[in-house]
C-alpha cells in the first residue's frame, strides 16, 4: 500500500501507483470518490522504483528497454493537494529514432461511505459514476481536467527528445472546513533536526506529522491514521498533541479548542454523548451524515475526558501560557463534573457501559475482546478499566495546578484530595501482589480482570504508582512475558487470550511502548528508559519506510530480523509518528514524562 494525503484529501494506492482493487482510491470527507485509477501506459513500460519524498507526493520512474540498452524513460510525479490530485508525465526518447507513444486513463467512481468501502456496511448498488447525490442533498463529484482524447493521449517524440502531459481530478466535496495549515518548511521548523540515527527517524515522523494535519476552524488537529482514521480522534489527537510538546504548541492549542467546542452538551445514548464528556470521533461520511450509523459525533471513550485535561495541564507545565486555561474553563470544569458522572456505582471509579450502538470496549484497547479474566472469559460491563484511573488521577493533579494558577486554593485542594482518594483505589482495587502488576480491570462484580497485560505502563506514565512499588512492577513489565525486544506486548504471552497477531492481545503497539518509556523517565528510570527509547528507534529503522508502524507482532524479537508486521496496520499513524518525538525530547532531557 502507498498512502498519499494533503488535509483532507488522501490516496490509497498499490505498489504500482494505481488504484485498481477495493479497498484502494482517492478519499476525501470519508467517502471514496474514486474506486479505479489506472494509467495505460505504452507497452513494454517496467517500473524501476517508486519513492515517496513527502507523503503528498509520489515519484516513479518506469523505462522500456531495446535489448540491453534503454529506449524510454518516463518520469512520473504524483502530488496531492485539499481536493485535488496532480499528475505530470515526462516522457524522454533514449533512442536515435523518433516514437510515437499512446497514453490512456482508466478513471472509475462509486462514492462509497469509508465504512461500506472498508467492508464494515454492506454498499448499495450503483452503477460506476464520478458524481453522486447523497440522501441529504450532498452532491460530490470527480472532475477530470483537461478530459483525455476518447483514444488517449499520442506523444510523439523526436530522436533524444522529451514530451509532457499532465492534468488534474478535482474532487469536490461541499463539506470543506474553512482554515489553512502550516506548510511543510514552516511545520519542521519548530522542531528540533535530531541527530546520529535518530535524524532520519525523526524527519520521517515530522512529515507524517505534517500530513496527518487536517484543517478544522479551531486550527490544525492530527488525523489518527492512514488510511481508515483521517478522521478527529479524541484519545489519539489528545495523546499525539502531548507527544509533541513543547514544541508543537499549535497543535495542542487546535486539539484543545475543537475538542472543547464540541464538548458534550446533552445525553444521546445513540451517540453516547453525556454533558461534559470529550469526544472519541467526527465523521462526515453519508452514513454518519444520515444516522445510519453514530459516528457524525461519537463519544464512546472513557478516556478522552481526563486526557483532555492531562494535555491542557501538560501545556501549562511545559509552556507557562495561563490564557489558554482562562479561555478554556467552561471545558476543563466541564471535564471534571463529568469525571464525577462517570463513576456508575459510587465507589470512586470511572466505568463505561456501552449503549450497543457504537463500541463495545471504550479505553484504547477497543477491540470487542480486549477484555479478558485469567481464564479466557470476556469481562462483563461495566468496566473500570486500570489505565482510565491513572488517567483521572493525572486530569484531578492538573485541574488543581489550573486553580492554584488562578488564585483559587481551596477548589485546588479539593482537586489534590480527589485525587489522592483515587491514587489509593488504584492501590487497594488493582494491585495484583502475586503477579507483581495491575490488574487489566475490574469488571461488573468488581472482579479483577488477573493477566499481565501493557496497561500498567500508562500508570507509570500518569504518576498513579506509589515508589515502592514500582521495582516490582517495571521486573514485570521488562518480563519475558511481556517485553518483546520490541515493546511491550499488549497482553502477556502466558495468557489464555494471548495471540502475537491479534490486535490487542499479544501484539506490540509502539506508542503503548511509548508511554512505558515516559513513565520509566518520569519515575527517575532513566537507563531503563533509553532501553525502551532505542528498541523503538531500532523498530523504526528495521521498516523500509523508516516509520513506527501503528503495531507489529509480538512474537520475540530475533537478531537481524525485522519484527513480524501486522498485515493492516495503519502507516503512518498520529500517535506513533509522535512517540518518535517524544522519545526523542524524553532522550534528550527537554521533557521528564
Amino acid at each position: 500500500m502507498v498512502p498519499l494525503k494533503e488535509d483532507d484529501t488522501y490516496l490509497v494506492l498499490n505498489e504500482r501507483g494505481f488504484a485498481e482493487e477495493s479497498p484502494e482510491g482517492f478519499y476525501r470527507h470519508d467517502t471514496r470518490f474514486l474506486s479505479r485509477y489506472r494509467l495505460l501506459l505504452p507497452e513494454g513500460l517496467t517500473l524501476l522504483h517508486t519513492h515517496v519524498p513527502r507523503p503528498d507526493q509520489l515519484v516513479q520512474d518506469w523505462a522500456r528497454f531495446r535489448g540491453a540498452d534503454g529506449e524510454v524513460l518516463l518520469r512520473r510525479h504524483l502530488q496531492v493537494y485539499r481536493g485535488k490530485v496532480a499528475e505530470h508525465l515526462r516522457f524522454q526518447n533514449l533512442s536515435q529514432e523518433a516514437l510515437s507513444l499512446r497514453v490512456g486513463l482508466e478513471i472509475s467512481g462509486d462514492f462509497l461511505d469509508l465504512f461500506e468501502a472498508r467492508g464494515w456496511h454492506t454498499p448499495p448498488s450503483r452503477p460506476p459514476s464520478l458524481e453522486h447525490r447523497a440522501a441529504d442533498g450532498i452532491e460530490q463529484r470527480a472532475v477530470l481536467r483537461p478530459l483525455p482524447p476518447p483514444q488517449g493521449f499520442t506523444l510523439h517524440l523526436p530522436p533524444k527528445g522529451e514530451g509532457e502531459l499532465a492534468w488534474e481530478v478535482l474532487l469536490e466535496s461541499p463539506l470543506a472546513s474553512p482554515g489553512t495549515l502550516p506548510d511543510y518548511e514552516t511545520f519542521l521548523r519548530a522542531f528540533p533536526r535530531g541527530e546520529g540515527p535518530w535524524q532520519s527517524i525523526l524527519r520521517q515522523a515530522l512529515l507524517d506529522l505534517r500530513a496527518l494535519l487536517l484543517t478544522t476552524p479551531e486550527g490544525p488537529v492530527p488525523a489518527a491514521g492512514i488510511p481508515w482514521f483521517v478522521a478527529p480522534f479524541g484519545r489519539d489527537s489528545l495523546l499525539t498533541a502531548f507527544m509533541l510538546l513543547p514544541w508543537g504548541k499549535e497543535v495542542a492549542q487546535g486539539v484543545l479548542r475543537y475538542l472543547a467546542w464540541r464538548q458534550g452538551v446533552v445525553v444521546d445514548p445513540f451517540r453516547e454523548e453525556e454533558p461534559g464528556k470529550i469526544l472519541h470521533e467526527v465523521r462526515i461520511g453519508e452514513l454518519s451524515r444520515m444516522g445510519q450509523v453514530p459516528f457524525a459525533r461519537y463519544y464512546g471513550t472513557v478516556d478522552a475526558t481526563p486526557l483532555f485535561l492531562v494535555l491542557l495541564g501538560r501545556y501549562l507545565d511545559l509552556t507557562g501560557e495561563l490564557a489558554l486555561v482562562r479561555e478554556l474553563r467552561p471545558n476543563w470544569e466541564a471535564a471534571l463534573a463529568w469525571l464525577e458522572a462517570a463513576d456508575q456505582d459510587g465507589d470512586g471509579l470511572l466505568e463505561f457501559t456501552p449503549s450497543g450502538s457504537g463500541l463495545a470496549v471504550q479505553s484504547w484497547k477497543d477491540s470487542h475482546d480486549s477484555m479478558s479474566h485469567a481464564d479466557g472469559r470476556l469481562a462483563e460491563p461495566p468496566l473500570a478499566v486500570s489505565e482510565v484511573q491513572g488517567y483521572a488521577y493525572a486530569a484531578h493533579r492538573a485541574a488543581a495546578a489550573f486553580y492554584r494558577a488562578l488564585g483559587e486554593e481551596a477548589k485546588a485542594q479539593a482537586q489534590e484530595k480527589r485525587a489522592q482518594e483515587l491514587f489509593r483505589l488504584i492501590q487497594e482495587r488493582f494491585w495484583l501482589e502475586e503477579l507483581a502488576t495491575y490488574a487489566l480491570a475490574l469488571d461488573r462484580n468488581k472482579e479483577p480482570l488477573r493477566v499481565k497485560s501493557s496497561d500498567p505502563g500508562h500508570l507509570l506514565w500518569s504518576g498513579a504508582v506509589p515508589p515502592e512499588r514500582v521495582p516490582a512492577l517495571v521486573a514485570t513489565l521488562f518480563s519475558e512475558e511481556l517485553w518483546s525486544g520490541w515493546g511491550l506486548r499488549t497482553l502477556g504471552s502466558r495468557e489464555r487470550r494471548y495471540n502475537p497477531l491479534s490486535y490487542h492481545n499479544g501484539s506490540v503497539w509502539p506508542h503503548d511502548t511509548a508511554l512505558f518509556a515516559g513513565g520509566l523517565f518520569r519515575y527517575g528510570l532513566r537507563e531503563e528508559g533509553e532501553r525502551v527509547a532505542q528498541a523503538l528507534l531500532d523498530l523504526a529503522l528495521s521498516q523500509p519506510d523508516r516509520r513506527l508502524p501503528e503495531l507489529v507482532g509480538g512474537f520475540p524479537r530475533e537478531e537481524g530480523l525485522p519484527p513480524v508486521p501486522y498485515p493492516v496496520a495503519c502507516r503512518p499513524q498520529a500517535w506513533d509518528a509522535a512517540s518518535v518525538v517524544y522519545l526523542y525530547a524524553l532522550v534528550q532531557g527537554v521533557r521528564d514524562w
